[in-house]
């Protein structure tokens, strides 16, 4: 795809980042499941990412979804020790269970996702 397709693409899902640390914390200590993800503004594996969690909120209701944007937010990579954006870390009770980098199909992000449940 070009590259004005994949920025096309980009701009129609509405991606910001929607938490901050100490929401994270609150999250935790209530005893949520989160689903984090990085995200950089020019990734095409972000923007199929994101298309697919659109899907994940609807069928993972209990789980709390935090999406950030990796290069502008360095405090949260420095907290949850995160690298590289298209970054999926799921966390339940408290403690990371499970962490991939670079999914893009929906069936190995809801095997991902499973594990939080």
């Amino acid at each position: 795809a070009s590259d004005v397709y994949k920025r096309q693409n980009l701009i129609a899902f509405e991606k910001k980042t929607n938490f901050t640390i100490e929401e994270f914390e609150k999250a935790q200590n209530e005893g949520k499941t989160i689903v984090i993800n990085s995200w950089n503004e020019w990734c095409s594996v972000c923007a199929t990412q994101t298309s697919i969690f659109e899907q994940a909120k609807k069928d993972f209701p209990d789980f709390e979804f935090f999406f950030y944007e990796h290069d502008k937010n360095k405090n949260i990579n420095e907290k949850l020790n995160i690298k590289f954006w298209t970054t999926i870390a799921i966390y339940k009770d408290g403690k990371e269970i499970a962490r991939e980098i670079g999914l893009d199909k929906k069936d190995d992000i809801y095997d991902l996702l499973k594990k939080g449940i």
